[in-house]
């Protein structure tokens, strides 16, 4: 088994990591959201060149999540739009054209005032980060992880569901950006400065 490498303050991140309770939505992979069902949220598994996702850990809390977020009226209902805008405001992100994955069905609509609704999930190339600074909707300051998606599941507390969807992800991500199927394990901060991770085109 190849050893999972890190630097001491990324060990100290991981220390305080909080996994929030699993709820359960059902997922529905490769399944188009059906026209009756909003459409509230997107989130993506975001890929470096070498496999590895980001990840984004709240450092006052602890939670970890992916990039993403609700639609607002700017995304004109596209969850790719969305999930662009989201990963751009959370972890300065610039990513390429995402792939719908699929979607978790709400059925309470804790997104959706009640409402049942639709979470989409998609993937994309991680293409660049610029320098750090906190989400301007939230004021939340996240630190950014690239991972293996395995250990993104594990992170994020998913379980089975979870990993499901990871793997989802990966088989788009080998197809379509050429990244290999089995990532690089070495957990890594990207640089508070940014940096670039796929070649610009």
């Amino acid at each position: 088994m190849q050893r999972i490498e890190y630097s001491a303050e990324v060990a100290e991140l991981l220390g305080r990591v909080r996994r929030r309770p699993a709820a359960g939505w059902p997922w529905r992979p490769t399944e188009p959201v059906p026209p009756w069902l909003p459409v509230k949220q997107s989130w993506g598994w975001l890929f470096a060149p070498d496999g590895r996702v980001l990840t984004l850990i709240n450092p006052r809390d602890g939670v970890v999540s992916l990039p993403g977020g609700s639609l607002e009226a700017e995304d004109t209902g596209d969850p790719g739009a969305a999930l662009a805008r989201e990963a751009g405001e959370e972890a300065q992100a610039v990513i390429g054209p995402a792939h719908y994955l699929g979607y978790l069905y709400d059925r309470v609509g804790s997104a959706n005032n009640g409402h049942e609704c639709a979470r989409v999930r998609m993937a994309a190339e991680l293409r660049a980060v610029g320098p750090s600074r906190p989400d301007p909707a939230s004021g939340r300051h996240y630190r950014r992880l690239l991972v293996a998606p395995g250990l993104a599941v594990e992170l994020l507390g998913w379980g089975a569901s979870g990993l499901r969807q990871a793997r989802a992800a990966v088989r788009v991500a080998v197809a379509e950006f050429g990244v290999p199927a089995a990532a690089n394990e070495e957990i890594e901060e990207l640089p508070v400065a940014g940096c670039e991770l796929f070649p610009a085109e």
